[in-house]
């Protein structure tokens, strides 16, 4: 049975200077279907292991978790290498969780970049292999715990209304680039 996935909080951070080693903003735009209906605000640090707990306590604590379908995040890590455990983070939340990109990751790249570069990163990339397949859909690369793949589609399709990305994760961008003093060139 399908399952009808319309009020979804989607997740993404600030920009940063490459050279910044503190605290990133994370974005949460909380929608109701087509309609934002909130806005969440936390930080995580860059390149840290907070992310996953930062998320759930944000949505948690949060008027909103009783409303919600669906959690949206734009790639499986946000500030660098702050990588999100989402299977983790689904069970503990009790919602399906999507990480959708914008094109395929080089995992080759990001596997040489964890483990040669980044504190932590064998615990990291165990994290990214734990995630799952990265599968095409709806002209975007989908991660999914929690829900199939087929169900996923359909709800990022649905969210979708200006572009390839679903509304809260376009938003939760603008969002978060509009509250920094940093400019953003990345697409949404």
């Amino acid at each position: 049975m399908t399952r009808v996935l319309n009020h979804a909080v989607g997740f993404d951070d600030g920009p940063f200077l490459p050279d910044h080693r503190g605290d990133i903003d994370l974005i949460g735009a909380v929608f109701a279907s087509d309609c934002l209906v909130g806005v969440l605000r936390s930080r995580v640090r860059r390149d840290g292991a907070n992310a996953t707990e930062r998320i759930a306590r944000m949505t948690e604590e949060s008027r909103y978790l009783e409303q919600l379908h669906l959690v949206l995040l734009q790639g499986i890590a946000v500030a660098g290498f702050n990588v999100v455990d989402i299977h983790a983070l689904a069970q503990r939340l009790t919602l399906p969780v999507v990480v959708v990109m914008r094109r395929h990751p080089d995992m080759q790249a990001v596997r040489d970049a964890l483990l040669d570069k980044v504190p932590g990163g064998r615990r990291k990339w165990q994290l990214i292999e734990k995630a799952g397949p990265i599968r095409e859909a709806v002209g975007v690369w989908l991660q999914c715990a929690g829900v199939s793949h087929e169900d996923a589609a359909k709800a990022v399709a649905r969210l979708a209304l200006h572009g390839r990305m679903p509304e809260p994760l376009r938003v939760a961008h603008l969002i978060a680039g509009g509250i920094s003093p940093l400019r953003t060139r990345q697409r949404v």
